[in-house]
């Protein structure tokens, strides 16, 4: 269960930090909500993955698997471009998440 907890913290993440950009400083409302409400889920859920799972795995694989996201949806959604040395570092973050999660014994599968 912790892994879906561990998911939903990171897409209502992901939401929210997308959302930023459209509450202009947060003075849109319903963008500005949506900012919130992500927040306060994603880390109700994270704090739910706690649980079971040490902080830092936790806290490396929802930084990491959200950062990757952002990014594609800076590039799908905001027409936002990533040069060479930015596509090589999210690659190796995302590289460092499934090296916890195969090669990790302090991730509980």
């Amino acid at each position: 269960m912790h892994w879906l907890y561990l998911g939903i913290a990171i897409v209502a993440e992901v939401i929210a930090t997308s959302a930023l950009k459209a509450s202009a400083e947060f003075t849109r409302l319903m963008p500005s909500i949506v900012v919130i409400t992500g927040y306060l889920i994603a880390f109700y859920f994270l704090s739910l993955t706690l649980r079971s799972l040490p902080v830092a795995i936790v806290y490396a694989m929802w930084s990491g698997v959200g950062i990757a996201l952002i990014a594609l949806i800076g590039w799908l959604v905001f027409k936002q471009t990533l040069d060479t040395a930015a596509l090589i570092g999210i690659g190796l973050i995302v590289a460092g998440v499934v090296v916890l999660n195969v090669f990790s014994k302090s991730v509980a599968h």
